[in-house]
């Protein structure tokens, strides 16, 4: 099999590590790998297969001779993504910095592939959520169409990074010895207030945008949109930040345009690559982010019919966010590429 020189900007991160982890997990076929960050993390070494690599401080001589170059996310996205292509390389880019142009694929490989021959260098991964979401959606949009869509998240901590963790971990400490609690991450590092996560829920993920919606509900409005290139879908949501410290879960509520039975529902999620149905109420078998977490698939249950519109359905969908949210839909765009010689 053809090997490919590999660099990794932001190898340091909690993606970042989800993609070594990953790269030994299947096998990738690497030739050279490449370790890039910021400043602040360059010089610091990270074993990996028996080899010590020596972080580097990313620049943009730094994608010379790279063939793909998995970006973790971050600001430094809309740098030096433009300059890795210009060196030869497949940028796939875990920020949101360019998902909404119309010139860069947004690609969940099991939902719409097909968009990757379109690609001129950049590639999209969506965000967590809206992936978790479209894996569960596609074999339901695909049979029975989908009218309106209806989703409240319950998104862990680990998706605010590690700072958000640790908050966490020092505040359900704090809470427990009946200590001061201290908030400083969350809802957002850079915004003028913080409140505790410990023991508490958080409306707000990112900043506040048109009409008081947060800029990660609309993400995924937009973001569904383009991946099932279906712009008429009614879509709302709603974004919640929850003391669950990793994976993220999802309530999903549908309108379909066509009847589907419950069983036909689970079946045709069943047997849909990437999804693990879960629903077995008379032994409590349901998703949680528990159970969902380090594990590539996402996960599907408490399939119910909503009976207050014709063909309406109820999902609870988790997955982790870090995984098939992030590093593994990144990876699996990379090997779908291979697989089909565009790159």
């Amino acid at each position: 099999m053809k090997k490919f020189n590999v660099a990794i900007l932001g190898a340091t991160g909690a993606v970042g590590q989800e993609f070594l982890k990953l790269i030994a997990e299947r096998n990738f076929p690497y030739n050279e790998l490449k370790l890039l960050a910021s400043e602040r993390s360059a010089g610091k070494q990270i074993d990996f297969r028996g080899k010590t690599y020596t972080v580097e401080q990313a620049a943009p001589d730094s994608f010379k001779d790279v063939q793909i170059a998995l970006f973790a996310g971050g600001a430094a996205s809309k740098i030096f993504a433009p300059e890795a292509v210009k060196r030869g390389a497949v940028v796939i880019d875990n920020s949101s910095a360019f998902r909404m142009d119309p010139d860069v694929p947004l690609v969940v490989p099991e939902v719409n592939p097909e968009a990757l021959k379109k690609h001129k260098g950049i590639i999209a991964n969506p965000n967590c959520s809206t992936i978790i979401m479209v894996m569960a959606l596609k074999p339901i949009y695909d049979k029975a169409g989908i009218k309106r869509i209806v989703v409240s998240t319950y998104q862990a901590v680990s998706g605010a990074g590690k700072e958000a963790i640790d908050e966490l971990t020092d505040q359900t400490r704090a809470v427990m010895a009946e200590q001061e609690v201290k908030a400083t991450i969350l809802p957002g590092a850079s915004l003028s207030k913080h409140y505790q996560i410990a023991f508490n829920l958080l409306p707000q993920i990112d900043v506040f945008v048109a009409e008081n919606y947060t800029k990660e509900e609309m993400k995924m409005v937009h973001e569904t949109h383009k991946i099932l290139n279906d712009p008429s879908i009614g879509i709302t949501a709603t974004t919640v930040r929850v003391p669950v410290y990793r994976s993220h879960s999802e309530s999903v509520n549908i309108e379909m345009k066509r009847p589907l039975s419950i069983e036909e529902t689970k079946e045709i999620l069943a047997a849909f690559p990437g999804v693990i149905v879960q629903d077995d109420p008379a032994e409590m078998l349901y998703p949680m982010p528990l159970t969902a977490s380090d594990r590539n698939e996402v996960f599907v249950g408490r399939i119910r019919p909503d009976h207050t519109v014709k063909y309406g359905l109820n999902l609870w969908v988790v997955g982790d966010q870090i995984r098939k949210g992030a590093a593994l839909n990144a990876l699996q765009i990379a090997e779908h590429m291979i697989d089909q010689n565009l790159i």
